[in-house]
């Protein structure tokens, strides 16, 4: 059973269209599809419009970063005609331009050098204080909101990754069931169904086809582009962009009307414009960890499933 996608978010960061409704009370909201944790209420920080003196350097011509790989540009199937949840048909062809995104999930180390530069504030205390084996250095950084994810990769000269990129990287040109391949997820091959992250690049069997760790499982990551439950249908379709917040807000209404439940999951359809996240967490099924499941949280969430990785 999938249980996904409470509601509401930052379309009123960005648009100022959001409907939104009071954060949920604590310990009762789930996170993604399978798996329930408690949400962690945050407000919305500012983000830098340029990259502070510590960020990282512009790449050059043909060359990534240590901490980032290549992903090729080019034309993938994104989505599938049957399977998983209603949002993430029809399968479809997505064309995209080259991108960089980083090797693995954005750790807590890494996290504490932008803190420790006071552009990023700390992950939030509730999850720090909760989980405290969630904070090993290499393990990945949570209990972030998307501000908060946007803020660290705009510090580090980098930006969030599109939904489609982040499919694109799990998917190749050969349209996998996950970043590994085609066979289901073992314990080698990622952290699900578990009670907590492990270091981050742990898991080498498991990594995608272009060589990045942590694709599937271990903690989801935030994407830049608001959920979009007809994405698919859109007009941009074929180049991964998603409607804008009103034409969201339109189709969620529309599925609410229609008592369209099931097409978003078990949870109630948002009632605002959230974020995407992508990639499954350790606390999901196996089943869960397929490259073309959708999830969505509120932007001002900040839980311990959820991370970051940035692109470029």
């Amino acid at each position: 059973m999938f249980v996904r996608r409470a509601s509401l978010i930052s379309c009123f960061v960005l648009l100022g269209c959001s409907r939104a409704q009071p954060p949920p009370p604590a310990d009762t909201t789930t996170a993604g599809r399978t798996g329930s944790t408690a949400p962690m209420p945050s407000s919305v920080s500012s983000s830098p419009s340029e990259p502070a003196p510590g960020a990282s350097a512009a790449t050059p011509s043909g060359a990534a970063p240590a901490d980032m790989i290549a992903v090729p540009g080019g034309t993938f199937t994104m989505g599938a005609d049957e399977g998983g949840e209603e949002d993430e048909h029809p399968a479809h062809a997505v064309t995209l331009a080259p991108f960089l995104l980083d090797r693995t999930e954005v750790t807590n180390a890494a996290w504490s050098e932008c803190v420790a530069a006071k552009v990023c504030r700390p992950k939030s205390d509730a999850v720090a204080t909760k989980h405290p084996d969630f904070n090993g250095p290499h393990q990945p950084v949570t209990g972030i909101s998307w501000d908060d994810a946007r803020t660290y990769c705009a510090w580090r000269g980098k930006r969030l990754p599109r939904e489609a990129e982040f499919e694109r990287a799990v998917r190749d040109d050969d349209g996998r069931r996950y970043a590994w391949g085609s066979e289901p997820p073992t314990r080698d091959r990622t952290v699900f169904s578990s009670a907590r992250p492990e270091d981050v690049g742990s898991h080498p069997l498991g990594r995608g086809p272009y060589g990045h760790d942590d694709l599937a499982g271990n903690v989801w990551e935030w994407m830049q582009d608001e959920y979009d439950p007809y994405a698919y249908r859109r007009a941009g379709a074929g180049a991964g962009q998603p409607g804008t917040c009103p034409e969201i807000l339109a189709a969620q209404d529309e599925l609410r009307a229609q008592r369209r439940q099931g097409f978003t999951g078990t949870n109630p359809i948002p009632d605002e414009c959230e974020h995407s996240i992508r990639g499954g967490a350790y606390n999901y099924d196996a089943h869960g960890l397929r490259a073309t499941n959708r999830v969505h949280h509120p932007g001002r969430y900040r839980i311990p499933m959820l991370g970051v990785r940035c692109a470029r």
